[in-house]
């Protein structure tokens, strides 16, 4: 009996044996783990149904999968597979959405989806740092998933507007091209890596900054946290405020218009006034409210002998001074402009502009000349360009239309657009301030803006804020969301080109409960004109507050330069 149940134990062996072999046979045995080249490789071709994307579309397909290695030249962001490929739109006049997804090798489990600029038509590759982040953060080269789009349509022309003509390519444009460039992204990452990011995040400047904020309020189960750079969040009342900017500038046959002389006159005349309110001396106006100043620049709006820029008897005489004509602009630009009816986000008018704040207006300029080109051309003032193109391919639908005049048969009547106006902005704008589904789900916000910004009025993101604060109260907010704003910091640019750690202040409070309070800034200024301020620091403050000198009273330039030398105060 006893060898019997041997003999029968070893065939119960056998036999298991042979069932689990031939199990593993037929199931697969699991596989070695791909080397990095050719897991990159096998991404190629790879295709998504329609069916896996949240919104719809035909599809998308990876139409390349490329390995870069650490060493190769030029190569700053360590070895990674380089995903390019296309989303194929539902209508086929629609041009695709062009996307990239950068995978690194040594992968940190998260991932950055990145914004646009302008009106978008550039693939954003996500191998380029994030705006306004401080040299050697690149996202790709810290581990991080990257990913970006070019919006959803193709245009080398900034401002080129006319892919809107197409409905499909439009709502793209507006907020689509958000999800669906992520719901493809995260499908090649899980088939890279076997999972989705453990933390997922969007960061952009400007239209990307608009983009931030729709990824938080429109898919807020898609992200745990979005970087808010100077955003362009309001874009329809942003450009119908910039067509009255431009309307200003060139009223009267340009007698208004103020050249490059005349502004660099009132800035430097704001500097003398204000700049060293703030305990520095360093042409940077870091409070441009505070009662000394505004006592000194409210003479520059009146038109008479207490105006010291004002030009003897009003008429125009030169670089030196502004004509009656002229201080009318200023009081055009420093004041709101007021739409006469409500769009998206119960919005109703568009902030003033910091002319009397001591920004300069040098990139985002008034012109080289006192008339205008219809279509706009490169001596025309910067906000005429972007309003052009909205009301002309967006808002009109009409290539031919005169933007700035009021004619009735070739221009642009405001009023006669008014139902067209609100549709655009419920496609093109995010300014809900209804965050509630993000803040819940544990969602972050960081935002900031420049006081110097003469492309995006820094008064447009007060706005934006002190409607959230009222919506939730400043002590709710604090809980999921801190706005910075930053003197002398225009538009991604400025006397003071600030960089600050902001995905690093984000991760940190997503992933660790860390909430930032005060950031630290360097100054990435690299122009021979700026070597002396090139790598000074100043402390970021959560606004309403701003950083006063309280250093040794010698005030050197390594003193005024040391952000260790100011405290943030109201």
């Amino acid at each position: 009996m006893k060898k019997q149940r041997v003999v029968l134990s070893f065939c119960v062996f056998v036999v298991s044996w042979v069932l689990t072999v031939g199990y593993s046979i037929a199931a697969g045995a699991p596989a070695k783990p791909l080397k990095p080249t050719d897991a990159c490789a096998a991404l190629s071709g790879k295709r998504i149904p329609a069916s896996e994307i949240g919104l719809p579309t035909g599809g998308a397909v990876v139409q390349s999968a490329v390995l870069l290695p650490a060493a190769l030249p030029g190569n700053v962001n360590g070895e990674f597979c380089r995903v390019r490929g296309v989303i194929r739109p539902v209508d086929p006049k629609a041009p695709n959405i062009k996307f990239q997804v950068n995978l690194p090798t040594a992968w940190n489990k998260k991932s950055v989806q990145m914004g646009g600029g302008g009106t978008n038509g550039v693939l954003v590759t996500g191998e380029e740092p994030l705006k306004a982040q401080p040299p050697g953060t690149n996202p790709l080269k810290l581990g991080y998933v990257t990913l970006g789009s070019d919006g959803g349509h193709d245009s080398q022309v900034p401002f080129d507007t006319t892919f809107a003509l197409n409905e499909e390519s439009f709502i793209n444009f507006g907020y689509q091209q958000i999800k669906k460039t992520n719901d493809v992204a995260m499908l090649i990452v899980k088939s890279r890596y076997g999972m989705l990011p453990l933390r997922k995040y969007f960061a952009g400047g400007s239209q990307g900054g608009h983009e931030a904020l729709d990824a938080a309020v429109r898919y807020p189960e898609d992200y745990d946290g979005v970087v808010v750079g100077y955003p362009a969040y309001n874009v329809t009342m942003m450009h119908l405020g910039s067509n009255h900017f431009a309307r200003a500038l060139y009223a009267n046959a340009g007698k208004g218009w103020i050249s490059p002389n005349k502004m660099k006159k009132i800035f430097e005349t704001i500097l003398a006034d204000c700049d060293e309110l703030d305990g520095a001396p360093d042409r940077i106006v870091s409070n441009p409210g505070d009662p000394a100043c505004t006592a000194k620049t409210s003479h520059y709006l009146k038109k008479d002998d207490s105006n010291p820029l004002r030009c003897p008897g009003g008429t125009d005489q030169g670089d030196a001074c502004l004509s009656d004509a002229q201080i009318d602009t200023v009081n055009t630009l420093n004041s709101r402009f007021n739409l006469g009816f409500t769009i998206a986000g119960g919005l109703s008018g568009y902030a003033k502009w910091p002319i009397l704040d001591g920004t300069a207006f040098v990139a985002e300029n008034l012109g080289a000349k006192p008339t205008y080109s219809n279509p706009p051309a490169g001596p025309d003032a910067f906000q005429y360009k972007p309003s052009h193109g909205t009301i002309r391919a967006i808002i009109t639908k009409n290539l031919f239309i005169d933007s700035i005049s009021d004619d009735p048969v070739k221009g642009f009547v405001l009023k006669d657009w008014a139902n067209r106006i609100i549709e655009v902005s419920n496609i093109m704008d995010g300014s809900s301030v209804d965050m509630d589904s993000f803040r819940d789900k544990g969602g972050k916000v960081l935002m900031f803006h420049g006081t110097n910004d003469s492309s995006i009025t820094p008064y447009n993101t007060y706005d934006l804020f002190d409607r959230m604060v009222a919506r939730y109260t400043r002590e709710r907010l604090d809980t999921f969301l801190r706005f910075y704003k930053i003197p002398g910091f225009g538009h991604g640019r400025g006397d003071f080109n600030a960089q600050t750690d902001w995905l690093g202040a984000l991760d940190a409070w997503v992933d660790k409960g860390v909430a930032p309070g005060e950031l630290t800034a360097i100054d990435g200024n690299t122009t021979p004109a700026t070597a002396a301020t090139n790598g000074r620091t100043r402390p970021v403050c959560v606004y309403p507050m701003w950083p006063k000198y309280t250093g040794p009273t010698t005030k050197t330039q390594a003193e005024i330069n040391d952000a260790k030398n100011y405290i943030c105060t109201k």
